[in-house]
């Protein structure tokens, strides 16, 4: 069964964002989609460049923090958006492809900047019926 998604839950004023997977591989994937979607409809972004990111920590929570957190430093600096992610986690280490264009207001019609992840509402777990969930609130 193919519990591959993202959601969004509210957050007094941020966002939080939840990835959901048959792996936490998939989770981490996901929770980059749902950040991606708290800036703009990930649907609109084409997968046109690659990043390749790498992170360490020493807990799923932590690297799942860290993770997002450099895709807003890639955003940020390079100013694109990612619309796909290919991530693999193993001994809580992170090595993962981001896929994306430039930015483009006319075409991305984006609605707010996402400044960070936090550790707030932070977990990352496999739930009694086998999926993944990562999720955290990003401060907007």
């Amino acid at each position: 069964m193919n519990h591959q998604r993202w959601e969004h839950f509210p957050h007094e004023a941020d966002m939080g964002i939840r990835g959901i997977g048959n792996t936490r591989d998939q989770a981490f994937e996901q929770a980059a989609l749902a950040m991606t979607a708290v800036i703009t409809d990930p649907v609109q972004v084409a997968a046109a460049e690659m990043v390749e990111i790498t992170r360490a920590a020493p807990d799923d929570e932590l690297l799942l923090v860290d993770w997002l957190n450099a895709l807003v430093y890639e955003m940020a600096t390079r100013k694109l958006l990612f619309s796909r992610f290919e991530v693999h986690v193993k001994d809580h280490v992170l090595n993962a492809h981001a896929f994306g264009e430039p930015m483009n207001p006319a075409k991305h019609h984006m609605a707010v900047e996402v400044k960070g992840a936090t550790y707030t509402a932070l977990r990352v777990a496999q739930e009694s019926n086998g999926e993944w969930i990562a999720q955290c609130v990003v401060d907007v």
